[in-house]
């Protein structure tokens, strides 16, 4: 009887539309497996961030439960955000559970696995490893083996941002070529029942190129010859893929997953810019274009909200506790949020459109909330545009503050689960990021804890 092994191939910033209809033609292993089992969108998280994405996805817990609210968080008492990294993760991942049942594990380069923990198998770190002189598998020992056959570890792409089309595309190309080698080396060496890996580089791909790839962006021209060049990088997956499916072995379930989707960023707002002039932030003095909040003279004692950046705004109020000067009594505080929500709900977009924000409450979205949420998340023009922290200057800018970038997220990623007894259920477009857990249990017949509220989508 063939041996009843699961892998997962994560392929970061993936929206269904590429893989299932752009480039359909040029990935026939992929398109493979979906015609032979269950295929569809994949709901990301809110926000639908790498981090708290994939975490949610290997928990089946959200990003509330989680207290990751993206790539940085607050600590109590503190007005800065800072990095976030694998000992903010306190849930276990479903490969710890499967360790525990007994299966041997494989997780390598899944996003917030640095440090890595130890495990029944082989952990390596994802792209947010700090670099040299930090570990970055367990047991260390894997360090000194991978590196002897494979090279020294690439968990990112170098300078990102500062190459051009061809450095960046032969770049993503020689990561894509290591993770997967070391992929198959693992599999082979480490015969685990359980293996997941992702790709970073998809990601990487659409925020440098996806003028290229999006006929739908304002900037996109298809007879330029890096459309082909991007086609030729998501070819080049398919097959690594298709030889990772084929060396797992013919008993092996196969379940390739996106933790959201891309689409064309029009531009940013400068979040804190618009509660500075609308009186929601006090300033000493006029700060220069670009000026981070963290460098600029801010009253706080006159301050009643302040916000973050990113994909996503998140907007704090300066309620008592959160650092000197905090200036909105808890009595006061249900109040002025109300009236913030208000006035941000408001908000027009850059040309007077209606309709342009979205304001969350985080206690409206998550089953539970732990660390220091947001008091208010905002997105802008359905994920269009981009939150910029940074003061002075327009309230609207073309572009990101950290500089060129052609692509946003997007709230869909993908998914697709074939091989042996999954059924071949077609497409399925009501699947969420929490029913990952679950499913990959389910593969393995281990008991969901019954906390997890997502579904087995292999049943």
């Amino acid at each position: 009887m063939a041996r009843a092994r699961t892998l997962v191939i994560g392929l970061d910033c993936v929206p269904p539309e590429l893989i299932f209809e752009r480039y359909r033609d040029a990935m026939p292993n992929v398109t493979r497996l979906a015609s032979s089992g269950s295929f569809g969108p994949l709901r990301s998280t809110t926000p639908p961030i790498t981090v708290p994405a994939w975490p949610s996805m290997v928990t089946g817990r959200d990003p509330g439960e989680l207290g990751l609210y993206g790539f940085r968080a607050r600590q109590a008492g503190r007005r800065a955000l800072s990095l976030v990294t694998s000992a903010e993760l306190r849930e276990k991942r479903v490969w710890d559970r499967l360790g525990e049942a007994g299966q041997r594990v494989a997780a390598l380069f899944v996003p917030l696995t640095s440090p890595p923990k130890p495990v029944r198998g082989v952990e390596v770190s994802g792209f947010l490893w700090p670099g040299e002189g930090h570990a970055w598998a367990w047991p260390r020992s894997v360090e000194h083996e991978l590196e002897a056959r494979f090279g020294a570890y690439r968990a990112d792409v170098a300078r990102f941002g500062e190459q051009s089309e061809a450095e960046l595309l032969t770049e993503l190309r020689r990561m894509a070529e290591q993770h997967f080698a070391i992929a198959e080396y693992v599999l082979d060496t480490r015969d685990p029942d359980f293996l997941m890996m992702v790709e970073i580089g998809t990601d990487r791909l659409h925020h440098a190129l996806w003028r290229h790839m999006d006929p739908a962006h304002p900037a996109h021209d298809p007879s330029c010859e890096w459309a082909l060049a991007c086609r030729d990088y998501y070819a080049y997956l398919d097959a690594r893929i298709g030889d990772l499916v084929a060396r797992a072995g013919p008993g092996t379930r196969t379940l390739l997953v996106s933790d959201h989707g891309a689409r064309p960023m029009l531009g940013g707002v400068r979040i804190n810019e618009w509660l500075l002039r609308e009186g929601w932030l006090r300033l000493r003095g006029v700060p220069e274009p670009g000026t981070a909040l963290s460098n600029a003279d801010v009253d706080w004692s006159e301050t009643r909200a302040w916000a973050a950046g990113g994909y996503y705004a998140r907007v704090f109020l300066n309620r008592e506790g959160c650092g000197p000067d905090a200036c909105v009594p808890e009595a006061d505080a249900a109040r002025t949020l109300d009236q913030l929500r208000a006035a941000l709900s408001a908000m027009p977009g850059p040309a007077g459109e209606t309709d342009f924000v979205q304001v969350d409450a985080p206690e409206q979205l998550y089953a539970k909330l732990r660390g220091c949420a947001p008091d208010l998340m905002l997105t802008f023009g359905g994920l269009a545009y981009r939150a910029l922290g940074e003061l002075g200057g327009d309230v609207f800018s073309e572009h990101d503050a950290r500089g060129p970038d052609g692509a946003n997220h997007a709230r869909d990623g993908f998914f697709v689960l074939s091989g042996a007894g999954v059924p071949a259920r077609g497409r399925v477009d009501d699947a969420q990021i929490l029913d990952i857990t679950p499913t990959l249990l389910g593969l393995a017949n281990v008991p969901a804890p019954s906390a997890l509220r997502g579904r087995d989508l292999s049943r």
